[in-house]
């Protein structure tokens, strides 16, 4: 299978089962660590940050009884490489559920390479004010970074070379859960 966006497939690296048990795991990984939870907020990074973040929501409140906030940000207008992406960038704002003045902050996205938009979306959040924490929950993280940033929270490790490309689909977005290997 070839996409022109992603490359050949070589391997497929997570069904919607496994997918599902890493969000779980991550989610019980933030309540074991972040409690109380009623100061955590979980910021999607767009797009598919975003139905993770509420995924990992849905798992807290089933398993706690407590609805974390979810809120989303958009990181175009915090990227290092804007001018050259775009010349008139799309961006459509972050919305957040509250003031993030306090809160732990639980950035999620789906996957970390250079740490680049981890950077950004940090940006973003404190251009909202100033947490009390910031951390990052990411489904995928498969190595290179560029920047000092680790995240928190992962759902798998996934070595790769810097040719490859990791493709990351959610129902929500994509129609289906799943996780593949491109060349």
């Amino acid at each position: 299978m070839t996409d022109t966006k992603t490359g050949r497939l070589k391997a497929h690296l997570m069904d919607s089962a496994a997918m599902h048990r890493a969000v779980t795991r991550m989610a019980h990984e933030i309540i074991e660590q972040l409690e109380p939870l009623e100061n955590v907020m979980l910021v999607g990074i767009r797009r598919r940050g975003i139905p993770l973040a509420n995924r990992l929501a849905e798992t807290i409140a089933h398993c706690e009884g407590i609805r974390v906030p979810v809120g989303e940000v958009d990181i175009t207008l915090y990227r290092d490489d804007l001018t050259r992406i775009a010349d008139q960038p799309n961006v459509s704002g972050s919305q957040l559920p509250m003031d993030v003045t306090g809160k732990t902050v639980v950035l999620v996205d789906d996957v970390i390479y250079t740490g680049r938009t981890a950077r950004a979306a940090m940006e973003a959040v404190l251009a909202q004010g100033r947490a009390e924490r910031i951390t990052l929950a990411v489904l995928i993280d498969r190595g290179h970074r560029e920047l000092p940033i680790r995240p928190d929270f992962v759902g798998k490790n996934i070595p790769t070379s810097r040719t490859e490309r990791v493709g990351v689909r959610v129902t929500e977005i994509d129609g289906e859960d799943s996780v593949a290997l491109y060349e």
